[in-house]
C-alpha cells in the first residue's frame, strides 16, 4: 500500500499540534494510499514536547527531537531523513506545519500529478485568486518579489515559492535532500533550486491559506526574506539554472 509521508516541524505549538496531527490522518487521499505522520520537535518547551512524545508513544507518528532550537528548515530535513528510511520509491513526501494555516484536505490535489507520474514535486500556490484585504494584498506582493527572484536565479516558473505545501515523489526527495544545508525559512528557495539543478518535473496547485499573526506565534520575520536572496546567490554559483521551465 503507497504512503504519503507527512513531514511536520514543530516548535512551541502545544495548541494546535493535536489538531494538525489529526487533520493530517483523517485528509481524503486516492483508494489504496495510507498516511503517515513524521514530527520533529525542534527544541520547543516543554509542553509541546510532551504532546509529541504522547504521539509518538501512541503510534500516532514518527517522532524525533531536536536538543535545541535550530530551525524550521533544520527540523524538516530530520523529518525527510527520517521519512526516507521507511519510504518505497512508490510513496510520496509532503511538508505540513503545525499551526492549521494550510488544509491537509488538500493533499490529495498536491498528490495526483505524482500519483500519475506527471510530477516530482507539486508546489502549494497561496495567491490563485486575488486576496481580499490590503494586508494579504501586501503579503501577496512581497511574496511575488521573493518568487520573482528565484524564477529568474532557477529558471523554474512557480508562483508561490514561499509556499509550505510542497509534495515530492521519493526518488525526487532522495536526489535532492543531499543539497538541502538550510536551517531557516531559506529551505524553501532551497528546495526550488535543488529542483532545477536536478531538472526535476515541477507542477504547481492552488491551495486555500488561513495565516494567523504574530501574536498568534507565527515565527518568520523579515531576516527570513533577506536570507532569500543570500541563499538564491549561493545556490546560482552552485550550478546552472534550469534550462526551461515547468508550468
Amino acid at each position: 500500500m503507497p504512503t504519503l509521508f507527512v513531514v511536520m516541524p514543530v516548535y512551541n505549538e502545544p495548541a494546535t499540534l493535536g489538531e494538525a496531527v489529526a487533520r493530517a490522518q483523517c485528509a481524503p487521499l486516492p483508494d489504496g494510499w495510507r498516511t503517515q505522520v513524521v514530527l520533529t520537535d525542534d527544541g520547543s518547551d516543554e509542553s509541546t514536547r510532551a504532546s509529541v512524545r504522547a504521539l509518538g508513544e501512541r503510534g500516532e507518528a514518527i517522532v524525533s527531537f531536536h536538543s535545541r532550537n535550530r530551525g524550521k528548515g533544520a527540523a524538516i530535513r530530520t523529518g525527510f531523513a527520517r521519512a526516507l528510511e521507511l519510504a518505497q520509491d512508490n510513496d510520496a513526501v509532503v511538508i505540513q506545519d503545525a499551526d492549521l494555516e494550510y488544509d491537509s484536505a488538500e493533499f490529495v490535489r498536491l498528490l495526483e500529478p505524482v500519483r500519475i507520474g506527471e510530477a516530482d514535486l507539486v508546489v502549494g500556490n497561496r495567491w490563485a485568486e486575488v486576496p481580499a484585504s490590503l494586508k494579504r494584498q501586501l503579503h501577496r506582493f512581497l511574496n511575488g518579489v521573493l518568487t520573482f527572484a528565484s524564477n529568474l536565479v532557477t529558471g523554474l516558473v512557480v508562483r508561490d515559492m514561499e509556499c509550505c505545501l510542497k509534495l515530492f515523489s521519493v526518488p525526487a526527495l532522495r536526489k535532492i535532500l543531499p543539497d538541502l544545508d538550510e536551517e531557516r525559512f531559506g529551505i524553501e528557495p532551497q528546495i526550488i533550486a535543488a529542483a532545477a539543478r536536478h531538472r526535476l518535473r515541477l507542477r504547481e496547485a492552488p491551495v486555500s491559506y488561513n495565516p494567523r499573526g504574530f501574536d498568534e506565534g507565527k515565527k518568520i520575520r523579515m531576516k527570513d526574506g533577506f536570507r532569500v536572496f543570500v541563499v538564491l546567490w549561493r545556490e546560482r554559483r552552485r550550478a546552472p539554472r534550469a534550462v526551461h521551465s515547468h508550468e
